[in-house]
């Protein structure tokens, strides 16, 4: 090579290379060999067969997606899978435990909490995770003053469900349903 040149190496393209990971999905384990740039919710789906989760928007903005993963909810569509390795992940159908409905879930269908029920398993994810963080002290932003103690208002409520969409309108009998599970804590 002459002075001013320089020497370009082609690099083998890994971007897309397979990778193995292992995680619990409503407490089965599995080890599976996956796409990295794949996302949660399409391994739920297409690889698990598990469809509670539903594919609402796919950008992250309506929240039909929403799993648990360690005890905190996110949105299945924006979490690729590479970042679940060694998790814990729970979707809304993993709630029900021996055949019965978990509280929640017992408390949606007391208060007409759905109507065409996509939006339901989200919801419900949902709803778990913001009992386990109004019971950890977490604020939220309508929480004043904010305190380790937030009140169990539905402002409250309302403020920390405004990531699930509803086609249907169905927020009174969802707020209705959340507030009776949290109360029942």
């Amino acid at each position: 090579m002459g002075p001013g040149e320089t020497e370009t190496r082609a690099r083998p393209d890994t971007a897309g290379a397979a990778r193995t990971i292992a995680l619990r999905v409503d407490g089965t384990e599995h080890r599976l060999t996956v796409d990295p740039r794949r996302t949660l919710l399409d391994l739920l789906r297409e690889q698990l067969g598990e469809y509670s989760a539903k594919k609402g928007c796919d950008h992250g903005q309506c929240g039909a997606c929403t799993v648990l993963l360690d005890g905190r909810r996110v949105l299945s569509c924006l979490t690729l899978v590479l970042s679940c390795d060694g998790t814990e992940v729970t979707t809304a159908a993993g709630l029900a435990e021996d055949g019965e409905l978990h509280s929640l879930q017992r408390s949606f269908v007391e208060h007409d909490a759905f109507q065409c029920g996509y939006c339901t398993p989200g919801q419900v994810c949902s709803a778990a995770g913001l009992l386990a963080e109004f019971g950890d002290g977490a604020p939220s932003h309508v929480t004043k003053p904010v305190s380790d103690s937030p009140k169990w208002t539905d402002g409250e409520i309302s403020e920390r469900m405004s990531g699930n969409l509803c086609r249907c309108g169905a927020y009174a009998g969802i707020v209705a349903a959340v507030r009776e599970a949290g109360e029942q804590r």
